[in-house]
């Protein structure tokens, strides 16, 4: 792989027992160390499949796929320890009869001693703020919680990568918002590489740096920062998504005649508001 390039996709095509066809071509995806990645697209347009080739739960019929220069698919114990995982449905990967048993069964499979599963099983309880739910059995808790629980699992080893798939799925608003502020946390305490697949596009901006957008039969057919993404509403349709509210509201004001540049985040919309109101 090319120079700090930990995560890449070339022309995947994937093919479902059912015949059901899925292909990743178009624009290549790769993800450098450090960046927030976002994976945006319709249902079907094959963002759980690129997510699952990731993290070599699938194999391509067609294409390649690497991360940390091994093809995960046939080597991903090789780097379990550099990658967390946390699923759309998180009651998949819930098994420990407790929280506690739960957070800490990655490392305590991997062999780590003791008093390292303690001390490192204790901070990310505190840090995620779970520490209360310790001793109680995971099935019973909330969706916020179920969602912090496999979050906490998924960076107990603290990895290097950290790959979520529809991590705002189940959620209500209050909880959607306070899962976006931890990640921005996380990548800023941590350097933390990560890759979120998600529909919630009004979170891209706060979460990612970059963006890829799957149009289904025409792969991946957009790629950028969100300020290059979003600015193309249109693209963003042809692959059946619905641009952020700000992107549409900032669009027809422009139709207009408004004096304005489409932002990403609602401060920006104010600073856009007040330039063009004092123009």
């Amino acid at each position: 792989m090319s120079e700090n390039i930990i995560a890449q996709v070339k022309c995947l095509r994937h093919v479902y027992p059912d015949q059901t066809e899925v292909d990743l071509c178009g624009l290549d995806f790769a993800v450098r160390a450090r960046q927030r990645i976002a994976i945006l697209g319709a249902n079907g347009s094959g963002k759980s499949t690129l997510i699952f080739h990731l993290l070599g739960l699938l194999a391509p019929v067609d294409g390649e796929v690497a991360v940390f220069g091994i093809n995960p698919s046939k080597q991903f114990k090789d780097i379990r320890h550099r990658v967390g995982v946390v699923l759309q449905n998180v009651d998949d990967q819930i098994i420990g009869p407790t929280v506690w048993d739960d957070v800490t069964f990655t490392p305590r499979a991997l062999g780590w001693p003791q008093d390292e599963v303690e001390r490192k099983g204790e901070a990310i309880l505190n840090r995620l703020g779970i520490s209360h739910l310790k001793r109680k059995v995971p099935h019973y808790l909330s969706g916020g919680e179920k969602r912090k629980v496999a979050l906490a699992g998924a960076l107990v080893t603290e990895p290097e990568l950290l790959i979520m798939d529809e991590p705002f799925t189940g959620l209500d608003p209050r909880s959607r918002t306070e899962l976006a502020a931890l990640l921005v946390q996380l990548h800023s305490e941590r350097s933390m590489t990560y890759i979120i697949s998600t529909h919630e596009i009004d979170y891209v901006p706060a979460i990612a740096d970059w963006v890829y957008v799957l149009g289904g039969r025409h792969g991946i057919v957009l790629s950028g920062p969100p300020e290059h993404v979003f600015s193309q509403p249109g693209a963003l349709r042809d692959a059946g998504i619905e641009p952020p509210a700000l992107t549409e509201l900032f669009e027809s004001l422009k139709k207009r005649g408004w004096d304005v540049s489409v932002p990403l985040t609602v401060d920006q919309a104010i600073e856009e508001l007040d330039s063009a109101r004092a123009r």
